[in-house]
């Protein structure tokens, strides 16, 4: 049925879905324009808790998430220009890469942004991976609770693999990083280092061998960006050079103009 249907018909029915699944939501209007009916749906997508759903409204989801990412334009690392060794630079949305992992800054909670059409690369990362995702972390979450405790919560710079569900990337490798409240120190500066080392280190565990990394902390965990990526560049460059051979891709992914220009200034000085 899915394959059958056209963008819009998958999105009006997408809508309706998620709107009885929503219950509280159920009898809100439904907007007249594509573009308004697929922030409604983003935004009920995005406040939904992680709990099971129809697989015939998830194969709806699928098929409908993975023609958004064809309409996106899907982007791979041959596509790509090698800026040093086997490091790149993209600009751009992270869920348009078709690596083998994409890192998402997560928070403690490792469940997503759950504020309706947020910014944030979580947001945007659970957003296009479908509600599985989610669901994904918290089983995982569920898991780590029940081993550590019901306050449990992700510590800084330890790294959780997902599936990529309807992403292009295979896999989703979630890290908190670390929140800068006041003076920046040597110990937030080692976090951020061990983000990028111990996410490197998980892709070899598990056989990925392209990545893409955001920057991480320099949004709402407020971490300088030049100093945040000075360390990224440092770390990974030096964890390549520890593990020849051990990934072919690292790319940093950036969004906006100012991000794009320090990592290449970074890269232009080696």
């Amino acid at each position: 049925m899915c394959a059958d249907m056209t963008q819009e018909q998958r999105l009006a029915a997408l809508v309706e879905a998620f709107k009885a699944d929503s219950g509280e939501y159920a009898d809100i209007e439904t907007p007249g324009d594509a573009e308004g009916r697929r922030r409604l749906l983003r935004s009920l997508m995005n406040i939904r808790m992680p709990r099971p759903m129809s697989p015939e409204i998830l194969r709806l989801q699928d098929a409908y998430l993975r023609e958004r990412a064809r309409e996106k334009g899907i982007v791979a690392p041959e596509d790509i220009p090698v800026a040093e060794g086997a490091m790149s630079v993209w600009q751009g949305d992270i869920t348009r890469l078709s690596v083998d992992a994409i890192v998402n800054a997560a928070n403690a909670q490792m469940l997503g942004c759950f504020v309706p059409m947020h910014g944030c690369i979580d947001n945007c990362i659970h957003t296009y991976a479908g509600v599985q995702l989610r669901a994904e972390c918290g089983r995982q979450m569920d898991a780590l609770r029940a081993k550590h405790g019901p306050g449990y919560e992700q510590p800084t710079a330890v790294p959780m693999l997902t599936e990529g569900y309807d992403l292009p990337a295979k896999k989703v490798i979630h890290i908190v990083g670390p929140i800068v409240t006041g003076v920046l120190t040597p110990a937030l500066e080692q976090d951020l280092a061990d983000c990028y080392r111990n996410t490197l280190e998980l892709c070899v565990q598990n056989g990925l061998r392209t990545v893409a990394f955001c920057c991480i902390s320099t949004g709402v965990f407020r971490f300088p960006q030049e100093r945040a990526a000075q360390i990224a560049v440092r770390t990974v460059r030096r964890w390549l050079s520890e593990h020849e051979g051990a990934v072919d891709r690292v790319i940093f992914n950036v969004f906006t103009d100012k991000d794009r220009g320090i990592y290449e200034r970074i890269l232009e000085r080696a």
